[in-house]
């Protein structure tokens, strides 16, 4: 999949894959010209659409777009040409990042609080808190491709850690707004 960045309606489009956008909207319960407004953006897909195609689909990748178009954060699919998408590199990337946030977070002074931290501190912690983005960015990509490739369920790798986390008293299932376990 070449997804564009951030880009879901040609997120959708990869995710149909050979599927017509009518067989797509017969399974989804909408119009042939729903999808295709999907598709081009002309129409934002809606919550419940979202989770129906996220859950017939179980892509890992559409996952990400769609969290960037309604949020406006998270990590965009890349697609630059330095980047390289082979399992081993996405491992090697993350690890890479996993040690430059451990290493930043030591770094961070966080016994006073906050709001009297010193233009450099804040901007030491500034420049922590992205080092944690791009663990998570690299992580994403990491469940992505090693999901697809491992044919996993993504949405399965989910409702595990879901799980553990009501197993363990850090959440509670009305929090899951309808995720089945």
């Amino acid at each position: 999949m070449g997804m564009k960045k951030g880009n879901v309606g040609q997120a959708l489009k990869e995710l149909r894959g050979d599927q017509t956008q009518l067989e797509l909207s017969l399974e989804v319960g909408v119009c042939r010209e729903t999808i295709s407004a999907y598709e081009t953006e002309r129409a934002k897909i809606p919550p419940d659409i979202s989770r129906k195609l996220v859950k017939m689909k179980d892509d890992a990748w559409f996952v990400m777009a769609l969290r960037h178009q309604y949020t406006g954060t998270g990590p965009l699919r890349l697609d630059g040409e330095k980047v390289d998408l082979h399992r081993a590199s996405v491992k090697d990337s993350v690890m890479e990042e996993l040690e430059e946030a451990s290493e930043a977070i030591r770094k961070v002074k966080l016994a006073n609080k906050l709001k009297f931290l010193s233009a450099w501190e804040k901007n030491e912690l500034i420049e922590s808190l992205v080092q944690l983005v791009d663990v998570i960015t690299g992580i994403e990509h990491f469940l992505a491709v090693i999901c697809e490739e491992a044919e996993i369920s993504y949405r399965g790798v989910w409702e595990k850690h879901y799980k553990k986390l009501i197993s363990r008293g850090y959440a509670s299932k009305d929090q899951l707004n309808g995720v089945e376990l």
